[in-house]
């Protein structure tokens, strides 16, 4: 397994940043690249167990919402199917990998900030792994920066 981990300072309240992050369906408002999103069964977007299915980069990914909490502002999702290795990307076979992401945000209360942590954990071939967290480690930072623009134009 191996784990990367991208932490940023967003210049908006907790408040704001948790209530557009916290609906697991909320995907296409903050991240870049996803079309479309929806919650399975009838399920709301803060329901522990809720699956959604989204398009991202023209490929449908289905996550489970293994933990939410608006006490401590913060959400775990699993991937239901292992991701693929962008193709595009390797120049050999990557194996695909099975993984879980946290998101955890914090209060700074000096200029009412927030300090989000995102992280995904992927269980991959060991030879692969460093592949993984390389791309992972691109990856963490551009959702974030999306998330950022979002809360900008909305502010």
């Amino acid at each position: 397994m191996t784990t990367a981990t991208y932490s940023a300072v967003l210049d908006h309240p907790l408040t704001t940043v948790w209530s557009l992050i916290r609906d697991f369906n909320n995907y296409p408002v903050y991240i870049e690249g996803v079309s479309e999103s929806m919650i399975e069964d009838d399920r709301r977007g803060d329901d522990v167990g809720a699956i959604r299915r989204f398009c991202y980069l023209g490929h449908w990914i289905r996550q489970r919402l293994v933990a939410h909490s608006d006490l401590s502002h913060s959400l775990i999702y699993a991937g239901l199917e292992p991701m693929p290795f962008p193709a595009e990307l390797a120049s050999q076979p990557v194996s695909s990998a099975r993984y879980e992401g946290t998101m955890s945000l914090r209060e700074i209360t000096q200029g009412n900030r927030t300090f989000i942590e995102w992280s995904v954990t992927i269980e991959t071939a060991p030879e692969d792994a460093d592949r993984w967290h390389a791309l992972l480690r691109t990856w963490i930072p551009d959702w974030t920066r999306s998330l950022e623009r979002t809360l900008a134009r909305s502010a």
